[in-house]
């Protein structure tokens, strides 16, 4: 068997090599097993750059050649023996040359970000063409485009642009009720839910009852409950138990919640009590004694079908401490709701049309 050391190397002649010399195997990314170095050849490296003295013209290429022939300095002798190199210390050499590339990369990054910056004059201008679902991707571009959508110009030519003189709005949604600064915000986006198609048709699409039970308002806490009869297509009467709860709030893992700082003249502006806010409406065929759960922790809610087979059951059940992460949920010491026929489930947000009415908003 002849040893390993004995090989013989390809040998290039400068006059001879062109640039269809070289091949995938003098690259970086090449396969290990089949070149043992990833440098290129220096005989290949010195004919690649006559060929772009030839096709780009000396001074065009005077830059290129000189980052190529420093960078061939830099490896000196070793470009010769590279074959004899022992893998591990070309793999660390690699990954060197890799950091400080990309060490000079970000470095360029940081000096190249001098961009040019608009007034809010101009973002405000451009706001009066975004669509009322493209207002988050508006905000989204710079800090000034974000600082157009918290005033109350942006929010009242809004207002203006969807306003339809025959449409049925609520008398906290009329014009007359846009020019108070409080809770802007919160009344154009309800009444969009009105006036705007395919915020309407969205709300439409809900059905009765959801495909599945929603997860949104466990370790909620019950702000609010009271019942309704209402009177419907239906001989005998319906009632609605409604349920308002407020949502956790979720912390970063430092401790506090991340938020962009909104500026003091536009507070009121954005002044919203229901924010974190959702009304839970159960529609029954009966009227059902419950319990006062008021202030409680919701841990458990479940929509089933009913024991006659031809109705919905729900159950809710309440704790008077959130319930923590690594426990089960479940009922035990708990204070359960159980309404049962149910003819309807609605999760309503603060913006839905049929959201109870507050007399601040």
């Amino acid at each position: 068997m002849p040893k390993k050391g004995n090989r013989k190397r390809l040998k290039f002649r400068a006059g001879d090599v062109c640039s269809e010399s070289v091949t995938v195997g003098d690259y970086a990314d090449a396969d290990p097993a089949v070149v043992k170095s990833a440098r290129v050849k220096k005989a290949v490296a010195n004919a690649v750059q006559k060929e772009v003295k030839l096709l780009c013209g000396l001074e065009a290429s005077q830059g290129a050649v000189e980052v190529l022939s420093s960078s061939l300095s830099v490896t000196g002798d070793g470009l010769d023996s590279s074959d004899d190199l022992d893998p591990e210390e070309v793999g660390e050499n690699d990954t060197k040359v890799a950091h400080k590339k990309k060490h000079k990369r970000r470095k360029g990054i940081i000096e190249s970000s001098d961009g040019g910056e608009y007034p809010v004059d101009i973002w405000l201008m451009l706001a009066c063409y975004i669509r009322p679902e493209d207002v988050c991707r508006f905000a989204l571009i710079c800090r000034n485009a974000w600082t157009v959508t918290c005033t109350a110009a942006f929010w009242t030519r809004l207002y203006r642009r969807h306003y339809k003189m025959d449409a049925d709005l609520p008398f906290r949604l009329q014009p007359d009720c846009m020019d108070r600064m409080c809770s802007l915000r919160a009344r154009v986006i309800r009444s969009l839910f009105h006036l705007y198609e395919p915020f309407s048709l969205r709300v439409s699409k809900v059905p009765a009852l959801p495909e599945s039970t929603p997860t949104t308002l466990l370790n909620s806490k019950c702000l609010l409950s009271w019942v309704t009869k209402v009177s419907g297509a239906r001989p005998e009467a319906l009632w609605e138990f409604n349920f308002k709860f407020l949502k956790q709030q979720r912390h970063s893992k430092n401790g506090c919640a991340k938020s962009l700082y909104m500026p003091r003249q536009y507070e009121d502006v954005h002044t919203n009590p229901d924010s974190d806010c959702y009304v839970l409406q159960v529609t029954t065929l009966n009227f059902i004694f419950t319990p006062v759960v008021m202030g409680m922790i919701l841990s458990l809610f479940t929509i089933n079908v009913s024991t006659d087979m031809r109705h919905h059951r729900v159950r809710l059940v309440f704790q008077d401490t959130p319930l923590q992460r690594w426990k089960k949920r479940g009922d035990q010491g708990g204070t359960p709701v159980v309404l049962d026929p149910v003819h309807s489930v609605k999760l309503m947000d603060w913006w839905h049309p049929h959201y109870p009415s507050s007399p601040y908003i």
